[in-house]
């Protein structure tokens, strides 16, 4: 790629880590799905987001998420110290900055579950990032899905139905469509398409290498 003001070539860093977003509607599933990839994938790293909504149960602060208040996450977004955020259903949804930029440049992969509107945020500042959209089998049963938390009132449930038809139309901008109609069928299209995507980071990597040999050695021979 050629620099318009100098006329040298511009490298990308070929041991940055990957940024791999992953999005679906509520209640899709994607906790149970993320359970098991990070069981088999040790190396890549999740990037844990803030809220500001109340923890459900069995959900752990800094552990699934870190729960602050509103007024927290607000000097957040003041600060400057979010890579991107939303307001999603009456409560705040961000990723920390610092975090994320500091792992990929070390050479780490790094993995964000993150509500759509953060996604497509995301998709603007990181246009190489790797994106992966779960949808249902169909809304009935996603329906059933979100009823079956009981963690919210009939109101609520409707607000999200009514979201989540508005994401499915979106979910052609994803890299990746993938249908959780069961659990391990998902997990392992998942692992295949990081799988793949480590394979051709992989080979980028070998190809850059390639590069700057041969140029050093044009650069000898002169």
């Amino acid at each position: 790629m050629e620099s318009k003001k100098t006329g040298k070539t511009a490298k990308k860093n070929p041991s940055a880590g990957k940024l791999f977003v992953i999005t679906g509607p509520s209640g899709v599933g994607k906790g149970t799905i993320l359970e098991k990839f990070f069981h088999n994938n040790k190396n890549i790293i999740y990037s844990i987001s803030q809220t500001t909504r109340k923890p459900r149960p069995g959900e752990v602060h800094g552990v699934n998420y870190f729960f602050v208040s509103h007024e927290d996450f607000e000097k957040s977004i003041q600060n400057d110290e979010l890579l991107e955020w939303a307001k999603y259903s009456d409560n705040y949804y961000g990723t920390k900055k610092d975090f994320v930029l500091k792992a990929l440049e070390k050479g780490a992969d790094v993995l964000l579950e993150i509500e759509t509107k953060g996604a497509k945020k995301i998709m603007e500042k990181f246009p190489d990032c790797i994106t992966v959209f779960f949808t249902p089998p169909n809304l009935d049963e996603l329906e059933k899905r979100l009823r079956g938390r009981k963690t919210e009132d009939e109101a609520s449930i409707q607000k999200r139905l009514k979201i989540v038809k508005e994401e499915l139309e979106l979910s052609t901008i994803y890299k990746y469509t993938i249908e959780n109609d069961e659990v391990e069928n998902a997990l392992n299209k998942l692992q295949a398409v990081y799988d793949f995507e480590k394979r051709t980071k992989s080979e980028a990597q070998s190809e850059d290498s390639t590069c700057e040999t041969s140029e050093s050695e044009a650069a000898s021979e002169q």
